[in-house]
């Protein structure tokens, strides 16, 4: 089983009516995106997160209730906030945040639920919005650690966000963390982040030194991904975007259910490809409405796209 340990916060979709901002109440966080992309798509997932005793986390723990999910632990914290993320989509449905996140509870997990999850899991999917915070910090070593100690496959996305690092700073944390994980995922600017510009295919070769796999997502242009030295590329279906909010987390949550369990270096080149190529569809296919976790597609219609 895939478990999600990290931020579960509540999106504020930015929608302009009339010359008037209006905002819808969506449930978010990208590992807890990542946890509901593996279900919709047909893996068994879990999530462990921290929300506020307040209405926002009564809206969150209710709808994780309804997510599909095999393993689930959200506890309500009485002395903190549910974390919120504004979020406005320019006209080609890209997005940007603006992050309320003073005395919130997204990273308050405890080491208790932290270890109860990671002896569970065949792959722990860490967050790292955590990491902006000593608290979070301190759980995510804990995270590590547990995950060695159980012999579990540890996952991350680097997921920037600049709203709540600054870049310099958010490199030198991450790097603890990259290191430690066995399959990463990056952007292409994140990639530029840790590894500076040049030949893409030497970067990417160099991200994946001791990792089971690493995967850039690249836009419309489907995905590259890193495998014993050797750099491959899978396609994308082309789509009119209405919002990119959550797609990276709906590749990613589709790609980790879908090798979850599975020794990456016993699958074949050509089947691992094919892997690689749902989660992109899957990605893209969730850019063509709005709201993050409601517009991932469920298995059946993944593979209907996929298929043809």
């Amino acid at each position: 089983m895939l478990i999600c340990i990290g931020e579960i916060l509540v999106d504020m979709l930015g929608i302009e009516e009339n010359g008037q901002m209006k905002y819808q109440r969506c449930a978010g966080g990208a590992p807890f995106n990542v946890a509901c992309a593996a279900a919709k798509t047909g893996a068994e997932s879990g999530f462990v997160g921290r929300a506020g005793q307040d209405m926002f986390g009564a809206f969150l723990v209710d709808y994780a209730r309804n997510a599909g999910l095999f393993y689930l632990d959200i506890e309500q914290d009485a002395d903190a906030n549910t974390t919120l993320a504004l979020v406005q989509l320019d006209s080609s449905g890209e997005r940007s945040f603006c992050f309320i996140r003073k005395h919130t509870a997204d990273y308050r997990i405890t080491k208790e639920q932290a270890e109860k999850a990671v002896a569970k899991a065949d792959t722990v999917h860490l967050g790292t919005l955590m990491l902006s915070e000593k608290e979070g910090i301190e759980l995510a070593d804990y995270v590590i650690a547990a995950a060695k100690k159980h012999k579990k496959r540890l996952s991350i996305d680097i997921n920037y966000r600049e709203d709540i690092f600054r870049q310099k700073d958010a490199v030198s944390v991450y790097r603890k963390y990259v290191n430690a994980a066995d399959i990463v995922k990056y952007s292409e600017e994140e990639l530029s982040m840790f590894y500076g510009e040049g030949n893409f295919e030497e970067r990417l070769k160099a991200a994946s030194a001791g990792k089971q796999l690493v995967c850039v997502t690249l836009g419309k242009n489907g995905s590259a991904y890193c495998v014993n030295g050797k750099v491959y590329y899978a396609d994308s279906v082309r789509v009119e975007p209405v919002d990119t909010t959550g797609a990276g987390d709906a590749f990613f949550g589709c790609l980790l259910g879908s090798i979850d369990g599975r020794e990456i270096a016993d699958i074949p080149a050509e089947e691992l490809n094919k892997i690689v190529r749902r989660a992109n569809i899957c990605g893209a296919l969730t850019t063509t409405k709005r709201v993050a976790i409601d517009a991932i597609p469920d298995k059946k219609s993944l593979d209907y796209f996929f298929e043809n």
